[in-house]
């Protein structure tokens, strides 16, 4: 069997004297891992940094096996986003959702093409810029894995007016009034989600932002299959904290 595809480096394992076992998000094949001859030599390693899009040829002799890679570099962002550390932040927090979250050999392009829209921001721009990217490449995840949240209308009302939650439990917006009652109980719903400015709130929006996605993807992508957020992606969490709390 055989088959090419784009695709983004995710992780690379030492296997053997000089191999890696490569973690790959590709546009047609899902999250699929292979072995790479000579991956763990430091040619290797140069070019299946993390976040750097290659293409992929992979052949097995049947398809349940894990089959061996070969890679040529497509575009390499390791320059543009290593010797920054809230790019690099990001850029760990990408792929270990996208390890965690992401059944393996399990199609999903348009998970595939959020992240190269989202790793080019990373690399070309500051974290205010990217990180509202990021809330919404994590909520086209959860929609592609079906959990999609429910922004459009508070979940009380009926309104499209004045939302500003997001209930914990169902994942559908509240409007102000509606959530009044129980409002400790609810997470924030940014405004850069619905088209607003944030003004002079911005960085607590994309720390709430960040804080609403960690949290259903915990609740309905993670704990059901025994599994917990990733470090990286809780660093990331931490960062928009800082961020806002120094602004």
């Amino acid at each position: 069997m055989e088959w090419s595809d784009e695709a983004i480096v995710l992780s690379l394992r030492r296997h053997g004297e000089s191999s890696g076992i490569l973690e790959a998000l590709t546009r047609s094949h899902g999250r699929h891992l292979g072995l790479v001859r000579g991956g763990s030599a430091p040619k290797g390693r140069a070019l299946l940094q993390s976040g750097n899009r290659v293409k992929l040829t992979w052949r097995a002799r049947l398809s349940e096996h894990l089959g061996i890679y070969t890679v040529e570099l497509a575009r390499s962002r390791a320059g543009d986003i290593f010797e920054r550390r809230a790019a690099l932040t990001g850029l760990n927090a990408f792929a270990a959702v996208a390890a965690a979250a992401l059944p393996e050999r399990e199609p999903h392009a348009a998970a595939f093409e959020g992240a190269e829209a989202l790793l080019e921001t990373i690399a070309e721009h500051d974290f205010e810029d990217w990180a509202p990217l990021f809330v919404r490449w994590e909520l086209g995840l959860l929609e592609e894995l079906g959990f999609g949240l429910d922004l459009a209308r508070c979940a009380a009302t009926g309104s499209a007016d004045d939302l500003i939650y997001v209930s914990p439990r169902t994942g559908r917006a509240v409007s102000r009034a509606g959530g009044e009652a129980y409002r400790d109980r609810l997470l924030a719903l940014p405004n850069f989600l619905l088209g607003r400015q944030a003004g002079s709130t911005k960085t607590h929006d994309l720390l709430a932002g960040l804080q609403l996605t960690q949290h259903f993807l915990a609740q309905w992508v993670l704990t059901p299959h025994d599994k917990t957020v990733p470090e990286a992606r809780i660093r990331l969490t931490d960062l928009a904290a800082r961020t806002a709390e120094s602004a």
